[in-house]
């Protein structure tokens, strides 16, 4: 059973600056256990993920390891929707995304399409829908001794 609760990281209020041209990002929160389900709403690009990164900052400071993003109601996603989840996953903390929007799909697709980031960057689960986090970097870069790492 999940309840929507006001643990200490639902009473902080951060007020942000959306930017010119991005509509705030409004976010709904509930925890179970040491799992976050997180629902933003709205636009979240570099200007309008702040109160994301703060939550999620908040969270990690309180203990949670686990964070389920639903994004079906996200309209518009750029790489700071990445970045705040990309610094979620660096430090070993779960990430599943469930009901992504179409925004969102476009944005993972076109991430994918591009180099993975060598310090934890999101890949998606074939089939189900979901992200996790990358392995640690390319495994064929040449380490210290000049040789590549076996597969």
């Amino acid at each position: 059973m999940s309840t929507a609760t006001s643990s200490p990281i639902l009473a902080h209020t951060t007020p942000h600056d959306t930017g010119a041209d991005g509509a705030p990002c409004a976010i709904t929160v509930h925890s179970r256990g040491n799992v976050l389900t997180i629902s933003p709403a709205g636009e979240i690009d570099h200007h309008t993920a702040r109160p994301l990164r703060v939550t999620l900052a908040l969270a990690a400071a309180h203990g949670y390891t686990g964070l389920v993003l639903d994004t079906s109601l996200v309209t518009f996603a750029d790489s700071g929707l990445l970045r705040v989840l990309d610094d979620w996953c660096r430090h070993g903390r779960r990430l599943r995304m469930v009901n992504q929007s179409r925004a969102v799909q476009r944005l993972l697709a076109a991430a994918a399409a591009s180099a993975p980031s060598p310090y934890g960057g999101l890949r998606p689960h074939p089939g189900d829908g979901t992200e996790s986090p990358a392995p640690p970097g390319p495994r064929d870069r040449p380490g210290p001794s000049g040789e590549a790492a076996p597969r």
